[in-house]
């Protein structure tokens, strides 16, 4: 195993110069100091004035300008980084009162759950990725959503084929099991140091105050208006007034701030048992549709005893060596982890520093392919199917892989999927997998570090955005619909690890990822993004380790998402005309991912890392800002 080329002095030297010159600019200011400007209308979550004389009341925000977004921050004490300032801003809050990185990961994921509800909320689940400090380890929570018990392997099929696509989507049938409720408290339970009434008080207050929207939120209102407007419970929420909230108004959820102070007060059991799980069965299994809406909104399957039958799974990360780094990411039902992690096994049979920016573009492209076909073939809920995890991250199985990769050609797409079966030698011939599910691009990703060493990767979603586009009439959260991420029919000829079944886990692309250095933290990353969260997580490692890039510029790079199809989606700025050479066939996608992490820098200091400008922008803090 070759030494690794990043070097803790460099960076802090590359830091500091940065600030210096004006690169890196510190933490965000809190997002009640925004400039009071513009005249957006002030609208409460059932579309009526906020307070008295249309004012948001003591302490809520101003319509205007929505709060600035600081992408980089350096400092110390502790660091948050999401897509949204009040999600950070609150994280930040609970370092700064002692709690610690993963009570900052639980109050900012209940905040994105109010500014963020298209992507996130207590209606989902996802994937949580932790480094203890106090026992030096990498551990995770499953948190993904279940199919009720009365899903077959046929529940998206009729008359012998797929339903349409958006009926899947906009339906009670697409509905599975939350489990983000019980990831904050399993994850509160095992590392935290707050209660769960704690950790959601900073959410609660955001619900009740409202928050500034800006034009990522009002765009993807829009672009969900018609959808939305078939169910009274969402268009009272997110269309207030029958319209498109402005940029600049206050959208304020005093459902939700109820339905956080009932979790706060009775637990995350009030979801499971209580009337709460009636009330989401309730909905899932008769959508509320709006009289006269000409719409198909299929019923679901989902039961109470699904609800109270839920639990996260603690599950042992998966972990491969690169360049003297051990990658810590997801296992299935995630397919981050092994995709990742394999891709890079692939990547390390060669010194992608030594070539040149095409060759180096070319040989990451062809292991994410690879990777991709094995994911597809090999990988679903390990309930269910036998996932060759341990062979698919082997050196001897990405050993086989690389030797397929011609640096004179591309290879022709889609690959073929490997054999991970132990038994490696000459470059194997294969079929073509296929892949039947379109996996949704609207998830979140959150990480956090505290001053005692422990760090949070943290993807969380309800898939699509906009989820199902059921609001549960009173709580004010929408309703996911993540089950449409199982494939609908069978794509490997009677050998498909990921159609329905009852109590399955679909196949989920999210990649928390946590790199250690020398058994210590060095850096942790994630993405949104659908499928193409695997290649942001394994593009920006690229970025970093191998090609010499600050965390901030390897964040900021211009993407290219290869997936094994037959053309690679590549943002604007994305150098294609050396792989076009190669044979590479490229489409264009304005953009790609939303990464949002955390490098720890020596002497305590802390290098927090957002999003410049993709979805608008992400929100970098740390606790105490400086060089």
């Amino acid at each position: 195993m070759r030494t690794s080329t990043l070097a803790r002095p460099l960076v802090v030297v590359a830091a500091a110069l940065a600030l210096s010159a004006g690169a890196l600019p510190g933490s965000a200011a809190p997002p009640d100091t925004a400039p009071d400007v513009g005249d957006g209308a002030e609208l409460d979550g059932r579309g009526g004035p906020g307070g008295p004389g249309g004012h948001p009341g003591p302490g809520g925000p101003h319509p205007g300008r929505p709060p600035a977004k600081v992408p980089v921050a350096v400092g110390s004490g502790g660091a948050v980084s999401t897509v949204d300032p009040d999600a950070t801003r609150v994280g930040l809050d609970v370092l700064r009162r002692g709690g610690n990185a993963v009570d900052a990961a639980v109050a900012a994921a209940a905040t994105l759950g109010v500014t963020e509800p298209y992507s996130a909320g207590i209606g989902g689940g996802g994937f949580l990725v932790v480094y203890d400090a106090a026992s030096g380890t990498v551990q995770t929570v499953d948190g993904r959503e279940t199919a009720p018990a009365a899903m077959g392997a046929d529940a998206f099929v009729e008359d012998g084929v797929a339903i349409p696509f958006e009926e899947a989507v906009t339906s009670g049938l697409s509905v599975g099991v939350p489990g983000t409720p019980a990831t904050w408290q399993a994850a509160l339970d095992a590392w935290g140091t707050l209660s769960l009434r704690d950790a959601l008080a900073g959410a609660t207050r955001v619900a009740e105050r409202g928050f500034v929207v800006d034009r990522t939120f009002a765009e993807q209102t829009a672009q969900n208006a018609d959808r939305f407007a078939d169910f009274p419970s969402t268009a009272a929420l997110f269309l207030p007034r029958g319209a498109v909230p402005r940029v600049g108004s206050v959208l304020r959820n005093p459902d939700l701030a109820r339905t956080y102070r009932l979790l706060a007060r009775d637990g995350v059991d009030a979801l499971y048992t209580g009337r709460l799980a009636q009330e989401i069965v309730d909905t899932a299994q008769t959508p509320p549709v709006a009289p006269g809406s000409v719409r198909v909104v299929r019923p679901g399957l989902l039961e109470t005893a699904d609800l109270a039958a839920y639990d996260v799974v603690h599950r042992e990360p998966t972990h491969v060596g690169y360049r003297g780094l051990d990658v810590y990411g997801m296992a299935p039902p995630s397919s981050g982890g092994s995709t990742v992690g394999e891709a890079l096994n692939i990547l390390e049979t060669v010194d992608l520093g030594a070539l040149d920016e095409t060759q180096s573009l070319h040989h990451y492209i062809e292991a994410a392919s690879l990777a991709f076909a094995d994911r597809n073939r090999w990988v679903g809920d390990p309930a269910f199917v036998d996932v060759p995890l341990d062979e698919l991250l082997s050196d001897g199985f990405a050993a086989e892989r690389a030797c397929l990769i011609d640096p004179a050609a591309a290879l022709p797409k889609p690959v073929a999927p490997g054999s991970p079966d132990g038994t490696y030698g000459d470059c194997p011939p294969g079929a073509d997998p296929g892949d039947g599910s379109p996996e949704g691009t609207s998830t979140t990703h959150l990480t956090t570090a505290d001053r005692w060493g422990n760090v949070v990767a943290y993807t969380l979603t309800i898939e699509s955005t906009g989820g199902s586009g059921i609001v549960v009439p009173g709580r004010g959260f929408l309703l996911n619909n993540e089950l449409t991420d199982f494939n609908f029919t069978d794509t490997q000829n009677g050998a498909d690890p990921n159609l329905p079944g009852p109590g399955k886990r679909p196949r989920s692309s999210m990649a928390p990822t946590i790199v250690l250095q020398d058994g210590r933290p060095l850096l942790a990353l994630g993405s949104p993004g659908g499928s193409t969260i695997i290649t942001t997580v394994l593009q920006t490692l690229v970025n970093r380790v191998d090609l010499g890039m600050r965390l901030d510029e390897a964040v900021a790079a211009p993407r290219a998402t290869p997936r094994n199809g037959t053309s690679i989606q590549a943002e604007p700025d994305f150098p294609r005309t050396g792989l076009e050479a190669l044979g590479h066939v490229f489409a264009d996608n304005p953009e790609i991912g939303a990464a949002t992490a955390i490098e720890l820098l020596d002497r305590g200091k802390l290098l927090s890392v957002a999003e410049p400008e993709r979805r608008g922008g992400g929100s970098a803090g740390v606790v105490r800002p400086g060089r």
